[in-house]
This record gives C-alpha cells, structure tokens and sequence, in this order.
C-alpha cells in the first residue's frame, strides 16, 4: 500500500470507481433491457438510484483495508488536534 498521508483520497477515489462501474453495468443492463427502464424521463434517476444501492455494500466489502486506513488516519489528525488543545489550554491556564 502507499503512504497513509493519502488514505481517504485513495477511499474516495476508489468508492467513485466503484460507483462508476456499478452505473456502467446498470446502464448496460438498462440498454439490453434486462433490467426494467424507469418510466418515462425517471430512466436515469432509476439507473442513478440502483448503481448507489449496489456499490454501497460493495464498497462496504471490498473496500474494508482502505476504510480502515482512512479511519486511522483521522483518527491521528483528532488525537493531534486534542493534543495541541490541551497543551494550549495548559498553556493558557499556567499564565
């Protein structure tokens, strides 16, 4: 894997990929007609809808080490946070 500086833009990117293949897949079904079309204009709000309702699991599954990886990112950048708080605090409080 590479740096972790960059673990919730590689998340990001990789969930818009998924969600990009899950859409091309629904419109491809949605093209041969082997999933039903919305009715009328309503066909790529339908197509929309269904590509979020399969990638959300997905993503949940496939991309479990990266959220992972994200989460303690951020879990770091607030644990400094509450450190240079408390240490301001401190700080403030010793005046």
């Amino acid at each position: 894997m590479s740096s972790p500086k960059f673990a919730t833009l590689r998340y990001t990117a990789l969930r818009i990929g998924l969600f990009a293949v899950s859409f091309a897949v629904v419109w491809v079904l949605g093209y041969f007609r082997i999933i039903p079309l919305g009715v009328g204009s309503s066909n790529m709000i339908w197509l929309l809808l269904l590509a979020i309702v399969i990638s959300a699991p997905l993503s949940f599954v496939l991309l479990r080490k990266q959220r992972d990886a994200m989460s303690e990112q951020i879990v770091a950048k607030v644990d400094r946070q509450k450190e240079r708080l408390a240490a301001n605090q401190r700080m403030e409080d010793g005046l």
